[in-house]
């Protein structure tokens, strides 16, 4: 039976890959992305039902984007919150929050609120990474300082936010199951700099976007899943200690819920 999926962060890398696949196995697919190019290129290679376009940095968008969807998509069975990634240099979004934290984690946080009603019954996929080792979000601190800034740091945080939001809707949100998974170290236009950059395109080791891609589709749409669990590969993974507190969990929904505006 056809699924109706949105993927953002779907103009290239993982993202576009799970697209091209959810289309291939005939799911009606609504692709989101920020770049004008790359989401032009991307309809050449997916048959979405729709291409949206929205800045994660600007609330704003994010709202216009969940109304647009809402306006296509009486159901969603699957949400791919996989839009995001690291932030060279300390930037302070127009909503007054780090970019690295917003891109990654209040703005996905903010759509799947707006979408919760469509969700029921289907499922939410976050795009997580064993970078959250790095660090934790400070859900006291959303700003953060720019002269205390690190980006690998920063996105290492958001990572972590990505985990615990999906654990804590899975407590909050029966009704929705809610995985987080990393993707491997992917080959991508990802990074901050010139020499991540480099790394991410050129080194030998890195994980194809399409077994990548296969990853989230398989998360999206298996039975077997576990509701609240982070996914290395086909496994529920052990994260970090404070990736799996309940009580930090708690503390960034009510941070995030102030962020955004939203309520239960």
């Amino acid at each position: 039976m056809s699924r109706t999926v949105v993927v953002t962060g779907g103009s290239s890398g993982v993202g576009l890959a799970a697209a091209e696949q959810f289309a291939a196995a005939g799911d009606r697919v609504v692709l989101v992305g920020r770049t004008p190019a790359r989401l032009d290129e991307a309809a050449k290679r997916v048959s979405a039902d729709k291409i949206l376009r929205a800045d994660f940095e600007d609330f704003d968008q994010v709202r216009d984007l969940a109304a647009q969807i809402k306006d296509v998509c009486p159901r969603i069975d699957v949400l791919a919150n996989n839009a995001g990634g690291m932030v060279e240099h300390y930037r302070r979004t127009k909503d007054g929050f780090e970019a690295t934290i917003q891109g990654n984690h209040l703005a996905p946080f903010l759509l799947t609120h707006l979408l919760r009603d469509r969700l029921t019954g289907g499922r939410v996929v976050n795009t997580a990474s064993r970078a959250h080792m790095r660090a934790a979000p400070d859900p006291g601190d959303l700003v953060g300082d720019p002269a205390r800034y690190r980006a690998f740091p920063a996105y290492g945080a958001a990572k972590t936010a990505d985990i615990l939001f999906a654990a804590e809707a899975a407590r909050r949100w029966p009704e929705i199951t809610s995985v987080s998974f990393h993707p491997g170290v992917v080959r991508s236009n990802f990074g901050a700099g010139k020499a991540t950059r480099f790394f991410y395109k050129y080194a030998p080791f890195l994980v194809t976007p399409e077994k990548a891609g296969a990853l989230l589709v398989w998360l999206a749409t298996t039975g077997n899943v576990r509701n609240g669990a982070y996914y290395v590969g086909h496994e529920v993974a052990k994260t970090a200690p404070y990736a799996s507190d309940p009580a930090a969990a708690a503390a960034l929904w009510a941070a995030s819920e102030e962020a955004t505006g939203v309520r239960e």
